[in-house]
């Protein structure tokens, strides 16, 4: 409790909110949170579902780039080696890094072997990259027949 000096009367006090234990608890839970939220994460095998977010508007060219079932790369229609994927990138874009590529790959294309490809496309430069997929509709199973 506080009181005013200013007053004769001894009695009188401030109607002034003490802030410090809010503070206190705020910084116990931060602490709390940044202890747990590490622990939150797990590393269970799961099958990603597909998206039924709303699709981005595409360019008019845009820079594509496949890879098919058998791990083959094709830039637009063109096939494209591993090793030339960059000059590739290069010649399609005129050397301009910040253009978003559409990655698509098959369904039989394995997480590792995306990713691969994902950090080619790191190493060529090439940062703003866009997974196309197939459109559902919202509230259908992915893979289920019309």
């Amino acid at each position: 409790m506080a009181a005013r000096l200013d007053d004769g009367d001894d009695l009188a006090e401030t109607h002034e909110i003490n802030v410090t234990p809010f503070i206190d608890v705020i910084l116990v839970l931060l602490i709390i949170f940044m202890v747990a939220a590490p622990l939150a994460t797990v590393d269970v095998p799961v099958d990603l579902p597909g998206s039924t977010a709303a699709p981005a508007r595409r360019p008019e060219a845009p820079v594509t780039l496949t890879i098919g079932a058998d791990l083959g790369l094709a830039l637009g229609n063109d096939p494209v080696a591993r090793e030339a994927l960059g000059a590739a990138l290069d010649a399609r874009t005129g050397g301009d890094k910040a253009e978003r590529v559409f990655l698509r790959a098959d369904k039989a294309v394995s997480y590792g072997d995306l990713t691969e490809v994902m950090n080619v496309l790191r190493a060529a430069g090439y940062l703003k990259v866009a997974l196309v997929g197939l459109e559902t509709m919202p509230g259908s199973a992915v893979g289920a027949a019309p």
